[in-house]
């Protein structure tokens, strides 16, 4: 597999931390610039940990552990970019010193293009406070909703074309497809939001890209299939089991899987501790895989980095229980590290977990088990080279552990 500094142009690749090219023996001359493009709300995550129980009311709790780090959509950009994809962002960030944090922290840090992002003078950055304890996590969040880049445009002199902030779901193009918005790309994902068609979507689908969407909690008690007209330009849907069973009406995840294949050609559902599975209605194909035990320290934005793991296995044309194998250690590892970017595992940390498991898994079944195909895909990984963690406070310099 060839170095991620290589590519099929012979351009240097300048994004840092990333091991190889997982899409490199797909890569051909006319390839989109873009593997994977998305769109949605960067927050600064303020993240306590350590906790005993939930906050009592009228009291005060103190956390044994803290970090802080880029959240909202640059959970999912940066997983995507960990694991080697060229990912473009679409995002609104504050001028205030959260939107400067978070902006050098995906642009710089991790090589994300932020090309069609813009900055909103006067705008405070949005803010989620999480706190983590007994395996779950509460959170509490605080923004407004950003004007469009057009109006950001009028009044700080950027160009016009963009996105506004509304979470996940905003419109990339501001209900306005243009030549360059959304940019040609392998694949987009995005989150489906209730009542709301997403125009951008639609476009993408049409020029080629492959869509993949999770979907957030229904507010208005719903829960009705038909309320998520995108589902139809979506290859994959990967809802989370309450959320699945909700839709379909079921009162089992993998009936709600089945019943969701009807309607999507892919369906995934996550199980949280119990793994995932997932309906191929194309093929018939059905894959479950259970969840590899770990001690949580933070689940923040596991989902996020287990839909990541997913799109880079899917782009690269992996079997489907391949994909949810790796899709789902991709979602073991960010969960013992703080917060929901900065946790996400890069390729070199893939291949320091195979090391160590690949003996236990071929004692206990005589062979590598459910993650065997990683011996042909980590072929030639390097040791661990150095990710940017989350920091108690982003006043500290950037490369401070967490305490």
């Amino acid at each position: 597999m060839k170095r991620a500094h290589e590519t099929h142009q012979g351009h240097a690749d300048v994004r840092p931390g990333h091991a190889f090219d997982p899409l490199d023996a797909l890569r051909v001359p006319g390839d989109p610039a873009c593997d994977v493009y998305l769109t949605g709300t960067v927050f600064l995550d303020i993240i306590f940990t350590g906790l005993d129980s939930a906050p009592v009311r009228g009291t005060e709790s103190w956390a044994r552990g803290m970090g802080s780090s880029p959240g909202g959509v640059a959970n999912m950009a940066t997983a995507l970019a960990r694991l080697g994809l060229r990912t473009s962002l679409a995002a609104a960030f504050g001028d205030d010193m959260y939107g400067d944090y978070c902006r050098e922290a995906l642009e710089k840090g991790e090589g994300i293009d932020l090309a069609p992002s813009h900055t909103v003078p006067g705008w405070h950055s949005p803010v989620t406070v999480s706190m983590a304890y007994e395996g779950e996590r509460t959170m509490i969040s605080h923004g407004h909703e950003a004007p469009p880049k057009e109006s950001a445009a009028s009044h700080a002199g950027f160009g016009p074309g963009g996105v506004p902030l509304g979470g996940s779901g905003g419109d990339a193009a501001g209900d306005r497809a243009t030549s360059d918005c959304p940019p040609r790309a392998r694949a987009c994902v995005t989150s489906l939001v209730p009542g709301e068609g997403q125009e951008w979507i639609a476009t993408a689908a049409r020029r080629g890209s492959r869509i993949f969407a999770d979907v957030g909690w229904d507010d208005t008690g719903r829960w009705d299939l038909s309320a998520l007209p995108d589902l139809a330009h979506c290859e994959a849907f990967l809802p989370n089991a309450q959320e699945a069973m909700r839709y379909t009406g079921t009162d089992c995840p993998r009936t709600a899987a089945r019943a969701l294949a009807e309607r999507v050609p892919l369906a995934v559902v996550t199980l949280g501790s119990q793994g995932s599975y997932a309906v191929d209605s194309a093929t018939g194909e059905t894959a479950d895989i259970p969840a590899i035990p770990v001690e949580a320290l933070d689940t923040t934005g596991a989902g996020d980095v287990f839909v990541a793991g997913f799109v880079v296995a899917s782009l690269a044309g992996w079997p489907l229980a391949d994909r949810l194998a790796f899709a789902g250690l991709t979602a073991a590892l960010s969960v013992q590290e703080f917060g929901g970017s900065l946790s996400a595992p890069g390729w070199p940390e893939i291949a320091a977990w195979w090391r160590q498991a690949r003996p236990r898994t071929q004692e206990s079944t005589g062979s590598g088990g459910s993650y065997a195909f990683l011996d042909a895909v980590l072929t030639g990984c390097g040791p661990p080279g150095p990710l940017r963690r989350a920091v108690p406070t982003i006043g500290f310099g950037r490369s401070r552990p967490s305490r």
